[in-house]
C-alpha cells in the first residue's frame, strides 16, 4: 500500500481561498494503486469546493468509479479547477466547470440548473466547500466574517439542497462535509465550529426527512486534512506543525479522506443514513 507520509512546510499564502497549485508539497489527491470498480458507473455528482483540497480528491475518486462531475468553486480558483477538470476527463467522465460565490443565491441556481441542463439529473450532491478565519480572541470575531463564515458554510448547503431536491430521486444520496471540531469545538475557529455543528445537525435532521423518498443524507468529519486552506488560514509554525498531535502524528492526505465519499455515495452504504464517517487521524470524538 503506497504509504502517506508528509513533512509540512512552514508557508503562508496571503489571499482565501487558498491555491493547492502553490503549495508544497503538493497535496496526494489518489493514490497510484487506487483502483475503480464501477461503484459510481454514470451517476452524476455535483461538489461544491471541488477544485482543490478535499472537493477535488472526491472528484477523481468519483470519475475513477464512474461518474461524471460538476464542480462548484471560488472564481480565484479557476487554475485548480482546471487542472481538477483534466483529471476528471483523464479518468474519460465528463467534467463541468461552475465558477461563482456561493453566497449568492443566483449563482447556487443557475450552477443547479446548468448541471440539469448537462446531465439532466444529479444523483449525488456534495455539500463540501467552506471557509474559516482564525481569531484567538473571540471579540475579534465580527459581524461581517461571522456573517461571511454562516453563508458559505451552512446556508449555502439549506440553498443548494433545496435547489437540487427536485431533480434528484429515489436512490440518490447526499453528502455533507463536517469537521471534527464539529464535536470537540476550537478555541480559535468558534464561528467555524459552530457552523459545522450545523452542518452535523441538518444531515441527521434532513436524512430524517427524506428517508420517505428514499434519498440517503450522511455526512464526513475530516480531521487535520493537508488542504490549501490551511496553508491559506494558519501562520508558519502552525502549518509547520499542523496535524502532528494526532494519534497518528501526522496530517491526513485528501486521498485518505476521499473513499469515504465513495463509499456513501455507493449502494454499499445503502443501509446507512443519518451517519457521519470520522476521518481525523485516531482522534476518539462523540459520534
Amino acid at each position: 500500500m503506497e504509504q502517506m507520509e508528509i513533512e509540512t512546510k512552514a508557508q503562508h499564502q496571503h489571499e482565501q481561498p487558498g491555491l493547492e497549485s502553490q503549495m508544497d508539497p503538493q497535496p496526494v489527491y489518489i493514490r497510484d494503486d487506487y483502483k475503480g470498480s464501477g461503484k459510481l458507473q454514470d451517476k452524476v455528482a455535483l461538489i461544491t469546493g471541488g477544485d482543490s483540497g478535499i472537493g477535488r480528491a472526491v472528484s477523481v475518486h468519483f470519475a475513477r468509479e464512474g461518474a461524471d462531475v460538476a464542480i462548484m468553486y471560488h472564481p480565484r480558483e479557476e487554475e485548480d479547477a482546471q487542472k481538477t477538470a483534466a483529471l476528471v476527463r483523464a479518468e474519460g467522465r465528463r467534467c463541468l466547470l461552475l465558477p461563482g460565490d456561493l453566497r449568492i443565491v443566483s449563482n447556487i441556481n443557475e450552477a443547479v440548473g446548468k448541471v440539469v441542463s448537462e446531465f439532466r439529473r444529479i444523483n449525488i450532491l456534495v455539500n463540501n466547500a467552506a471557509n474559516h478565519v482564525e481569531q484567538q480572541e473571540f471579540t475579534n470575531i465580527s459581524d461581517e466574517q461571522m456573517r461571511d463564515t454562516f453563508e458559505i458554510n451552512i446556508l449555502a448547503m439549506f440553498r443548494l439542497t433545496k435547489a437540487a431536491l427536485p431533480h434528484m430521486g429515489a436512490f440518490d444520496c447526499i453528502i455533507n462535509t463536517t469537521s471534527i471540531v464539529s464535536y470537540r469545538g476550537s478555541e480559535a475557529l468558534i464561528d467555524y465550529a459552530s457552523t459545522k455543528g450545523a452542518v452535523t445537525a441538518f444531515t441527521r435532521s434532513l436524512s430524517q426527512n427524506l428517508v420517505d423518498k428514499s434519498i440517503r443524507v450522511n455526512g464526513v468529519a475530516p480531521g487535520p486534512i493537508w488542504t490549501p486552506l490551511i496553508v491559506s488560514t494558519k501562520t508558519l509554525e502552525e502549518v509547520e506543525k499542523f496535524g502532528k498531535d494526532t494519534p497518528l502524528g501526522r496530517p491526513g492526505q485528501p486521498a485518505e479522506l476521499a473513499p469515504a465519499y465513495v463509499y456513501l455515495a455507493s449502494d454499499d452504504a445503502s443501509y446507512t443514513t443519518g451517519q457521519v464517517i470520522h476521518v481525523n487521524g485516531g482522534d476518539s470524538v462523540n459520534s
